[in-house]
């Protein structure tokens, strides 16, 4: 048995509207915002590094739940953005939190980074203690390498986001989750070193627009839920359009599905926590209501987590 004990974000302050950024590769605000729904993104300053953000949403995480680095039983940090191949932001986020010592793990997962890492921290909180699962990206570096294509450099942001998953209690208990990885897919999504990322725009959408329902339906089959009696879908902020398929396909009303992408823009694996911290604030957990995570990214990988509040 785990739980979901707090939620924390950073966001960087600058914002850069949908305006700057089209004019990047000549398109304009309104074609930007009709094909992804976003209106700005936010950009960390050159100095911040991955694990700044990180410590940052960490730190914001640990505050809320009353509770200290030195606390932890491990750091997870996931993250497709970091600046360098070894070591990963983990350990340096750790340090910064006041958690030297403490196990450090990085996942270098684009976009659903973030859904694996709990999947795998409510199956070691038990045995190893409390642990911040966090989300941190970097990606307005990786946007404005050159070529930039009309379709990528537009949509992605900065930002951070983290949970704290504890193995006795919380605002609510994970009850299950489904992971999965389809590597025939391994080509339509990438970032190789010190490269802009490729990305089949058609691909990405198709599958998972396919894929998340699926799993989404998998996971609450199992526990006689249906999709309309969920307190709130909480999904990894890729595209709004992307949201409102996955919502369609369910049946489920849009408004089911919180949204800030409007807001951030796509911030990878961040962005799910992000989203879950801002809702956590807003609306939050009710007794033994349902709620589900959901993501997919690069891999590809994807999956659905169940949560229900206590």
């Amino acid at each position: 048995m785990a739980f979901i004990k707090e939620f924390g974000c950073w966001l960087p302050i600058r914002a850069v509207t949908s305006e700057e950024a089209g004019s990047w590769v000549g398109a304009d605000s309104t074609w930007v915002k009709n094909v992804s729904g976003i209106e700005e993104r936010r950009f960390a300053t050159d100095e911040d590094m991955v694990a700044d953000l990180a410590a940052r949403a960490g730190n914001d995480c640990l505050q809320r739940a009353g509770m200290q680095g030195k606390d932890l039983g491990m750091v997870m940090v996931a993250s497709g953005s970091g600046e360098r191949t070894f070591p990963g932001p983990a350990c340096v986020a750790a340090q910064k939190m006041g958690a030297s010592g403490v196990p450090a793990l990085d996942l270098t997962m684009a976009s659903a980074g973030s859904l694996f890492g709990i999947s795998l921290a409510a199956r070691l909180a038990a045995q190893l203690g409390p642990i911040l699962v966090i989300g941190a990206e970097k990606m307005s570096r990786i946007v404005a390498r050159e070529p930039q294509e009309r379709g990528v450099a537009v949509l992605f942001g900065d930002g951070a986001g983290a949970c704290l998953i504890t193995a006795d209690s919380g605002k609510a208990e994970i009850v299950d989750s489904v992971l999965n990885t389809d590597g025939s897919f391994s080509e339509d999504l990438t970032l190789e070193c010190d490269r802009p990322i490729k990305m089949n725009g058609r691909s990405v959408i198709l599958q998972a627009s396919r894929k998340i329902p699926a799993a989404i339906r998998s996971l609450l089959e199992q526990y006689s839920i249906d999709p309309p009696d969920v307190l709130a879908f909480l999904m990894h902020q890729a595209n709004q359009n992307l949201i409102d398929r996955v919502a369609d396909a369910l049946g489920v009303p849009s408004a089911k599905f919180f949204s800030n992408i409007r807001k951030y823009g796509n911030t990878s694996s961040a962005s799910m926590l992000i989203a879950a911290a801002e809702w956590s604030r807003e609306f939050g957990f009710e007794p033994g209501e349902p709620v589900v995570f959901a993501a997919f990214g690069a891999g590809f990988n994807w999956g659905a987590l169940l949560a229900r509040g206590v």
